[in-house]
């Protein structure tokens, strides 16, 4: 008798532990706006932006020449971020210019756009040598 329901009870078990294991993906755009100085923006047109998740995951993509970063992740909560340097040598003096951007709380999920503007501020330092 305890095999008959041994027998009958694991087809059950079975089909009730199943689920779908597919894991939705979205395309997000990071799009980096450089604010109105007369230092410029960077010379390179591709810049690097990271994306973390929420469980410290790092996704890593560069800028186009549009100034957009393309990301595929699941949904979830995001940070995104920017730094990038030059140095002007070509006058007398020489300067260090410095983009840094940062951007939390992006929410990703398959229903909303999934595009977002980072600002990018700049700063500017002289450097000795």
């Amino acid at each position: 008798m305890k095999r008959l329901c041994l027998f009958l009870l694991c087809p059950m078990l079975m089909m009730a532990c199943s689920y779908d294991e597919s894991l939705s993906l979205c395309e997000l755009r990071v799009q980096l706006a450089y604010e109105q100085t007369t230092f410029g923006e960077p010379q390179s047109a591709r810049v690097r932006v990271e994306l973390k998740d929420q469980n410290a995951q790092i996704f890593v993509d560069s800028t186009s020449m549009d100034r957009t970063a393309r990301f595929t992740v699941p949904p979830g909560i995001y940070e995104a971020s920017t730094s990038a340097f030059y140095v002007d040598s070509t006058g007398d003096t020489w300067w260090r210019y410095v983009f840094n951007g940062i951007r939390s709380q992006i929410v990703v999920s398959p229903d909303s756009l999934n595009q977002v503007e980072m600002q990018v501020k700049v700063t500017r330092k002289r450097v000795v040598h």
